[in-house]
């Protein structure tokens, strides 16, 4: 089958394989770099480690190699709104966000998704390390794990819709990275050695807070360090600074041992810290939640969770308590269950589905 496919090329080894592998294959390409901001908007000076003009020409003379139109478009003022403000709010709501997951779900699949059906693509194809697979008995497509766990991105995919998968294609989720840089490398591909950037784009220098300061142009209140009785143990500097399970960085002494964030409490200002020991916790609820082999969740079901993204995943048991929320209840204590980050379900390869982290315990 030939289709027409509009595949997201970052300049990078993953994307650039993806697309000759497509070429292989016989669709219709056309490769697009998505401009997402300007360094200035982030407060970084020269080039970043991503959506940079050497990342754009590296993605443009891949596709010229292999001989398939490119463009650039600019999608700054939707990732400014859908990425950027959100993870800002998220923080001054006392949550931390994964913003990788916002970008898929409404810059590459949503703004990059509907820009191609206008230029009358079929597909959008990205060089994300996950499986499809349609099953003919429901009429859903179905996301699955890469084949190598090493390397799967299934976790910050979880909230595509049916529509969203229908119109996707992931040409590698059934290879390991050395096979991606060994036939990127055999193609003569200018990026087959190319470094990846392990950083969220927009904050290069991992600086959180300091980005949050400058995109809404706050300035956020000192407050108070508190243990999980009330007593004062110190000051601190404004709370988009800190995250649950958080120890370096906060200044505060203690006879109790080592301290970690417990909770960041934006209603009065409080950061409350605790042990370790405090930080573990066997359930969870969720929202905006997205199923993906079924539309609700009928029964408690047993799966195994990710509660982040580079973690092993445990067995619990899920139930939906609502239209739009689940409660989950680990089989033994997880560590520093975050708020804003996403619980992700599994049935072995299959990716059930996930939510957002309203908050630890039932």
């Amino acid at each position: 089958m030939c289709a027409k496919v509009a595949v997201a090329m970052s300049g990078g080894v993953d994307s650039s394989t993806a697309a000759w592998i497509l070429k292989q294959a016989g669709h219709d390409l056309i490769g697009v770099t998505m401009k997402l901001f300007d360094n200035g908007d982030v407060g970084v000076e020269g080039e970043s480690s991503c959506c940079s003009l050497d990342d754009v020409e590296d993605a443009r003379a891949v596709a010229r190699q292999l001989g398939f139109p490119f463009y650039v478009f600019n999608f700054s003022r939707q990732f400014h709104h859908q990425v950027m403000d959100r993870f800002a709010c998220a923080y001054e709501r006392g949550e931390t966000p994964n913003p990788c997951i916002d970008c898929n779900r409404y810059l590459k699949f949503g703004a990059l998704l509907q820009r191609a059906k206008e230029l009358d693509r079929d597909y959008v194809a990205t060089g994300h390390y996950v499986r499809l697979s349609y099953d003919r008995g429901s009429g859903r497509w179905l996301l699955h794990k890469a084949l190598h766990p090493e390397k799967d991105q299934s976790y910050v995919l979880y909230n595509l819709t049916q529509d969203q998968l229908s119109h996707s294609l992931f040409p590698l989720g059934g290879l390991s990275k050395d096979e991606i840089r060994a036939m990127a490398a055999r193609q003569g591909l200018i990026n087959a050695k190319k470094h990846e950037s392990q950083d969220i784009c927009f904050v290069p220098d991992g600086d959180y807070a300091a980005f949050i300061r400058r995109h809404t142009g706050k300035t956020y209140p000192h407050g108070p360090f508190l243990d999980q009785e009330g007593h004062v143990l110190g000051e601190h500097t404004g709370i988009v600074g800190y995250t649950v399970g958080q120890r370096r960085g906060l200044g505060v002494s203690s006879n109790r041992g080592r301290l970690y964030v417990k909770q960041v409490r934006p209603e009065d200002n409080a950061v409350v810290l605790s042990d370790n020991a405090a930080l573990f916790s066997t359930a969870l609820t969720a929202c905006d939640i997205n199923w993906i082999p079924f539309d609700r969740l009928n029964a408690p079901l047993r799966l195994r969770a990710k509660i982040r993204y580079r973690m092993a995943e445990q067995p619990c048991t899920v139930e939906q308590i609502s239209q739009d929320r689940v409660r989950v209840v680990f089989d033994r204590p997880q560590r520093a269950v975050t708020p804003g980050q996403a619980v992700v379900f599994y049935d072995g390869d299959l990716v059930v589905g996930g939510g957002v982290i309203e908050r630890e315990g039932a």
